[in-house]
């Protein structure tokens, strides 16, 4: 029965992840759909320049709650299955970068359309210790605007996720399991920031805040 469980939370996890938030507001507000747009991403930074702050600010919040409600959904059904609360809302990162509500056929290809998985992934390290979300979230806005990527905040949300678990496993009697959460989230990251990393590599890559308007006047 634990293991029907288990795999039961697993699918769940994954099946809330794939729900592509920033497309529903994109479109409902806006009536424009946002794999169109930019990055083709659905997650925050996308849904803000389709429709502005505040729809990015709503699709990152749902966001995040995709990644803690794996972590609360896992506690509820099989509680104190440190294993699941782990691998749960790595399965909504999995949903959120891969959703399964966002299969597209191109070049004879079969593609799944979907985020970056930067907001599930604050998600789930919230769900697993909630003081987290004041250390990931002020330290991604600092380099978000410090540095003007995107990509960089996001990729430094499961780095910093596997400090935070580190230090809590080697000081505080944490589970150990908790830093192969950031591991492995920042490993989903990672992979699904292919393209970014690339611009990143040969200066192309897109600029926000402050860093794209002192910017855009030497690109004119």
């Amino acid at each position: 029965m634990s293991v029907a469980i288990f795999l039961l939370v697993l699918v769940i996890s994954y099946l809330i992840g794939s729900i592509p938030f920033g497309l529903l507001l994109v479109k409902l507000l806006k009536g424009e759909d946002i794999r169109n747009i930019s990055s083709g991403r659905t997650g925050g930074t996308n849904a803000m320049r389709a429709a502005g702050f505040w729809v990015g600010l709503a699709t990152a919040l749902l966001d995040i709650l995709k990644g803690a409600s794996g972590v609360w959904i896992a506690e509820l059904l099989l509680p104190g299955s440190t294993w699941l609360k782990v691998f749960a809302p790595l399965m909504a990162i999995l949903g959120h970068n891969y959703s399964i509500f966002l299969i597209d056929r191109k070049d004879g290809r079969i593609r799944f359309g979907g985020g970056a998985g930067g907001a599930p992934c604050v998600g789930g390290a919230i769900g697993l210790w909630w003081p987290s979300l004041l250390v990931i979230i002020p330290l991604g806005f600092i380099v978000l605007f410090g540095l003007g990527y995107a990509s960089v905040a996001t990729m430094s949300i499961g780095l910093v996720s596997m400090m935070i678990f580190l230090v809590l496993a080697a000081f505080f009697q944490f589970p150990w399991e908790f830093i192969l959460y950031g591991v492995l989230a920042e490993a989903l990251l990672l992979w699904a920031l292919r393209p970014n990393i690339k611009r990143l590599l040969n200066g192309t890559e897109r600029l926000v805040g402050w860093r794209a308007k002192r910017a855009a006047p030497s690109r004119r």
